[in-house]
């Protein structure tokens, strides 16, 4: 039976004794697993000569002047740092299992672009990729990692990848899911965004067995119920609410996921037993009517999360597209962020790794990394700019980490 695999990693510039700890609150796995692993190394200075720079606008968006497209919103992170161990010893950050950074870049060079630098997010990246890790035997996950000189720097540095594999669900074994899915049906949809927007929901659909739900919210300038909760058994009424979608005004945002947290709410009211409940929003991430800036739209999304009801973001278009929105939205809605370029892509996240995106099994994952001082002169984490955690919040569960979902590594 096919298993469905994403991929998580963490790259390191180091020379290192290690732990490593992982840390998360419980989802039907254990809420810690930890390894011990030691290799002895050295460390220097760490140059690296920069590319040539594109010129892009403030807040991420490309220079209209010779723009690859126009209003096009990314988030500049920042690089990570070397950090001496005399005065942290410990690099800790939450997980995190999204790809649409990847995809993202793969859009812009496809349509004959370089990415724009602020799109770049390397740990997306990486977990794109398959790395063959294997399952935990018992437990939520296993712990891999393996080190070689880095090619980056100079002959002292080393590079150590951690890689995490979750343990596995068949898709038999998953739990019943009743999916909202809510749709961004304004005008920048139009055309080849909202066709592929419905032909990826009815790869999602086919996939579906009968004790799923599905309910259909669309939103342009103001939203509206397309379909209420219905079994995936009648999968004719469904597609027929999927092909009955067409775009039209402005981009009420805010009111579109309110409306499907709201059949949502009502889904878990009258679910039996133990169900999965997901929104899946398909949008270009632009919003121009309501509260359009992210934080109030963020501050709903945080109140639903504590009722169990999860927030997955896939971003389809480009030009006219918000990704620091449609990150931030899965971040907080505890689900994942996922980019939609092709139908193969489509067929990539929504058959092949259906159970992963939809089933988790850890919330609120961290990793914290203790280096040996005495051995580890600096460290340097590659990516995870914005997913930073303090120490002593490691173990804490009040705050808000990634979400890890079955089969990610």
């Amino acid at each position: 039976m096919f298993r469905h695999k994403t991929k998580l990693s963490a790259l390191i510039a180091f020379t290192m004794s290690i732990q490593v700890l992982l840390a998360a609150c419980s989802a039907g796995a254990p809420a810690m697993t930890s390894s011990d692993v030691a290799s002895e190394a050295y460390s220097g200075s760490y140059v690296v000569e920069p590319a040539a720079e594109t010129s892009y606008a403030a807040n991420g968006e490309a220079n209209i002047n010779d723009a690859a497209y126009d209003m096009v919103f990314f988030e500049d992170y920042g690089v990570n740092p070397f950090v001496d161990t005399e005065d942290d010893n410990l690099s800790t950050f939450a997980m995190d299992v999204d790809t649409g950074s990847y995809v993202v870049a793969r859009r812009f060079i496809s349509d004959g672009n370089m990415p724009d630098p602020d799109s770049v997010r390397v740990e997306e990246f990486i977990n794109y990729f398959d790395h063959d890790y294997a399952p935990p035997s018992e437990g939520a996950f296993a712990i891999h990692m393996e080190a070689a000189p880095s090619p980056f720097g100079n002959e002292r540095h080393k590079l150590l990848r951690i890689g995490l594999q979750g343990k596995e669900i068949d898709d038999s074994e998953r739990k019943p899911a009743s999916l909202v899915f809510v749709v961004d049906v304004s005008g920048s949809m139009a055309g080849e965004r909202l066709e592929m927007v419905k032909d990826s929901l009815r790869l999602l659909v086919d996939e579906l067995r009968p004790e799923d739900q599905v309910g259909i919210v669309a939103y342009g300038s103001s939203a509206f119920t397309v379909l209420e909760a219905t079994s995936a058994e009648q999968k004719d009424l469904i597609m027929q609410g999927i092909n009955g979608l067409y775009t039209n005004g402005s981009t009420n945002a805010e009111e579109g996921l309110l409306y499907g947290y709201q059949m949502a709410e009502q889904m878990l009211a009258q679910a039996q037993g133990e169900r999965i409940t997901r929104l899946i929003l398909c949008s270009d991430g632009v919003a121009n009517v309501g509260n359009t800036g992210p934080d109030s739209i963020l501050e709903q999304v945080r109140q639903y999360v504590d009722q169990g009801i999860t927030l997955s973001t896939v971003g389809f278009g480009m030009g006219n597209y918000n990704d620091v929105l449609m990150e931030q939205l899965a971040n907080d809605g505890n689900g994942n962020y996922s980019y939609v370029d092709t139908l193969e892509e489509a067929e990539r996240i929504f058959v092949q790794n259906l159970t992963g995106l939809l089933q988790t099994i850890a919330n609120d994952a961290k990793i914290q990394v203790e280096f040996n001082p005495e051995i580890v002169r600096s460290y340097r984490l590659l990516g995870y700019e914005n997913r930073d955690v303090a120490d002593d919040d490691f173990r804490n569960d009040d705050v808000d980490a990634g979400e890890v979902g079955a089969g990610h590594s």
